[in-house]
């Protein structure tokens, strides 16, 4: 085999590679969107726990795709075919976040994410049992999510609890709005933080995540102040109106 022919097989093969990524990435992404729409129904569903079971049932499938991924880039440079899929992952981190913080209230962290994507290499020779913590973890499949993956999942989060904190109130649950304000001012803060000094996804989607804490904020004012005098059934509808309002006026200035 000439040279050539060999480097067009080489290519053929990171191609054939980075088009299975991206079609587990999609998977990934559509998936991780499901959870999310799931997830949402915790607030209306009388048992909140069949939700949660569902969601849980639906994270460990993209799991799968997370470790058929972790296979396919097995002794590669994962950055390489990031690209492939990083939307994907981004998704993912949004959805088990949001998963995370309707049974925990708090915001799960990277590491504790990263401990759940380390998988058993079901191809490997070697009896698991008998090697040591270190050993293992060296012996199986892992995709570890970056940090700029995770702040953008992260940032993303923010918009389905400002549409957590919407829909709390349409079924008149008034507590939820001001743990939800209190959650991402401390997010906000983070990325603030961050400011212009961070990648250029992350600046951007400063802006959205603002948006969404303006709206929280908003609706936890009108709560205060004309909540005795507005019938539950019809908050959610005048906090819509507002956000829209708010929007409008963000689209002029």
């Amino acid at each position: 085999m000439s040279n050539k022919e060999a480097f067009q097989q080489e290519l053929d093969a990171r191609h054939d590679k980075y088009e299975r990524l991206v079609k587990l990435g999609r998977d990934t992404t559509i998936e991780s969107k499901r959870t999310i729409f799931i997830l949402h129904r915790v607030i209306s569903e009388p048992n909140k726990d069949e939700v949660l079971k569902e969601a849980k049932k639906k994270l460990d499938s993209i799991r799968e795709k997370i470790r058929q991924m972790a296979k396919e880039l097995l002794g590669e440079d994962m950055y390489q075919y990031h690209r492939a899929f990083t939307s994907g992952l981004q998704e993912y981190v949004e959805a088990v976040t949001f998963q995370h913080f309707i049974k925990n209230r708090t915001l799960l962290s990277l590491h504790d994410i990263n401990k759940g994507l380390i998988f058993e290499n079901m191809e490997s020779t070697t009896n698991i049992d008998s090697l040591g913590q270190e050993e293992r973890e060296a012996n199986a499949l892992s995709l570890q999510i970056t940090s700029v993956d995770y702040l953008l999942g992260v940032a993303d989060l923010t918009g389905e609890l400002m549409r957590l904190c919407i829909s709390s109130v349409g079924n008149g649950d008034i507590d939820t709005p001001f743990q939800l304000t209190q959650f991402l001012r401390e997010i906000f803060d983070g990325f603030a933080y961050i400011g212009n000094t961070g990648p250029y996804e992350i600046s951007r989607k400063l802006y959205a995540l603002k948006q969404s804490l303006s709206k929280v904020e908003n609706a936890c004012y009108t709560l205060k102040v004309r909540g005795s005098e507005i019938p539950k059934h019809m908050l959610a509808d005048l906090f819509v109106s507002k956000c829209e309002l708010l929007e409008h006026d963000e689209g002029l200035s």
